[in-house]
C-alpha cells in the first residue's frame, strides 16, 4: 500500500483521503454480508481480502498524516482483546465470567470505566454510531441499556408495546384521512405527516425490540426478506416478458397467480441456511 500511494504509484491510490474511501468501505462491508448470505467460502475470502484492503488503505493515510500505523492498529485491538477479556487472561486474578450474558455485561462494565476517562458524563449509548443503519443502530441501542437492567424481563410486554404503537399509527393515519379506505394518495400535504412520520418511528422501533427477544437481527431479517421480494417479483418479470409484455400489463388477478407460483418455486432452505434462490420459468 505505501508503494501504491508512493512517488511511483498508482494516480487514483495517490489521490484518496479518508473522506473519499468511506463509500468503498461500506460497499465492501455489504459485500462480505452477501458471501455470508450465499454461504460461498471462495467468494467470502475474497471480499475479505477486499474489505481489509480498506484498513490497510485507510491506515496507510494515517501513518502519512503521522497518526498511527497499521501495526498500531493491530496493538491496539489485541489490547483491548485482552483488557476486554479477563476471564480468559486473568483468570488468576479471580475473574471468572461463564456464560455468554456475563461475558457482555462485563464486557459493557469495563467499556464504560475505559469511557469515563475521557468524558465527562460516559453513557452506554455514546459509542454507538450515528451513521449506523437506522434498524442496527436501534438494536444496539436496546442491547446496551438492556446490558444495565434496563428492560422487560418476558417477551409479552414487549408484544403488547408493540401492539400499542400500531394502534396508534393507525389512529393517526385514520384521522389525517378522510375517513375513507386510504390509498397513496389519500394523505394530503396539509395532514399530520410528522405525526404519522413518529408514530411509524416508534412502531419500527418497538418492532425491533420484539426482534431482540426474539434473538433475531432485524437487518438481517429485513435484508432476507427484501432479497426474497426480488426473486419472486423478477419471476412475474419473466412471466409477462415470455408474453412480450411489461408486468402493467397484466390485471392484478394475473400478476398474484404468478407470485404465487413463484412462491411454489422456491427451494426449501435448511436450518441456518440463506438463499436468493430465483425460481425457474
Amino acid at each position: 500500500m505505501a508503494t501504491l500511494r508512493g512517488p511511483e504509484g498508482c494516480p487514483w491510490d495517490r489521490e484518496q483521503t479518508t473522506e473519499s474511501l468511506k463509500p468503498y468501505l461500506l460497499e465492501e462491508v455489504y459485500e462480505v454480508l452477501e458471501a455470508i448470505d450465499a454461504n460461498d467460502p471462495n467468494s467470502l475470502k475474497e471480499e475479505l481480502g477486499d474489505l481489509l484492503l480498506q484498513i490497510l488503505f485507510h491506515s496507510q493515510i494515517a501513518s502519512e498524516n503521522g497518526a498511527f500505523s497499521y501495526q498500531d492498529v493491530k496493538k491496539t485491538l489485541g489490547e483491548k482483546l485482552i483488557r476486554r477479556h479477563p476471564h480468559v487472561f486473568q483468570k488468576d486474578k479471580g475473574q471468572n465470567a461463564t456464560t455468554s450474558q456475563e461475558v457482555l455485561q462485563q464486557w459493557e462494565e469495563l467499556k464504560q470505566q475505559e469511557k469515563a476517562q475521557q468524558q465527562e458524563t460516559p453513557s452506554v449509548l455514546g459509542t454507538i454510531p450515528k451513521t449506523s443503519p437506522a434498524l442496527q443502530r436501534a438494536l444496539q441501542v436496546q442491547k446496551r441499556t438492556s446490558r444495565v437492567g434496563f428492560d422487560w424481563k418476558t417477551i409479552e410486554p414487549v408484544i403488547e408495546k408493540f401492539k400499542e404503537e400500531l394502534d396508534e399509527l393507525y389512529v393517526a393515519t385514520t384521522s389525517a384521512s378522510d375517513g375513507s379506505n386510504m390509498n397513496q394518495n389519500s394523505l394530503t400535504p396539509s395532514s399530520n405527516a410528522s405525526a404519522i412520520e413518529a408514530e411509524l418511528g416508534d412502531v419500527l422501533f418497538s418492532l425491533v425490540n420484539v426482534s431482540r427477544f426474539l434473538k433475531i437481527n432485524p437487518e438481517e431479517a429485513l435484508r432476507k426478506s427484501t432479497n426474497k421480494f426480488i426473486a419472486r417479483f423478477q419471476y412475474v418479470e419473466s412471466q409477462a416478458t415470455e408474453q412480450g409484455k411489461h408486468v402493467k400489463d397484466f390485471p392484478p388477478e394475473k400478476l398474484d397467480e404468478w407470485w404465487e407460483a413463484a412462491k411454489r418455486q422456491e427451494v426449501p432452505l435448511l436450518p441456518g441456511e440463506t438463499s436468493t434462490h430465483k425460481p425457474n420459468s
